[in-house]
């Protein structure tokens, strides 16, 4: 107990150091997530299929350029028709990155093991001054 008390300062620069090392799992760049320019070169190099799990309003206002539009709640049902090969790259995109990490976890779940969110959604995108189709 006398060192926390007379080393109270070193623990509390530790801690906070630790929750910055955690910050990006927490803010959802963990495990099944990719930047901007990780899509892009995914796209380019293995040709990955980018599938937006936005409702089709959103799609609409924009999304990826040949980006798929398959709504998070028929993902389900639809993903395996739309994406034939199970080993291709897929990268899941919605507004800001947490209904595709919901997706991440049902595409891995139909067998899709490639399956990567993009961190931030379409706000990261757009940041990185993508290219943006409107419908």
């Amino acid at each position: 107990m006398k060192f926390i008390l007379d080393n109270w300062m070193l623990i509390a620069v530790a801690l906070s150091a630790g929750g910055m090392l955690m910050w990006p799992v927490i803010n959802g760049a963990g495990p099944g997530a990719l930047t901007a320019d990780g899509a892009v070169q995914l796209m380019n190099r293995e040709k990955a299929v980018v599938v937006d799990v936005c409702e089709p309003g959103e799609y609409a206002a924009g999304h990826v350029v040949g980006a798929r539009n398959i709504p998070l709640g028929q993902l389900e049902g639809q993903l395996a028709t739309a994406v034939k090969n199970k080993g291709t790259p897929l990268i899941l995109v919605c507004k800001s990155g947490a209904r595709s990490s919901r997706a991440v976890a049902i595409a891995k779940k139909l067998g899709f093991e490639k399956a990567q969110s993009l961190s931030g959604g379409m706000g990261a995108w757009r940041a990185a001054n993508l290219p943006v189709e409107k419908a």
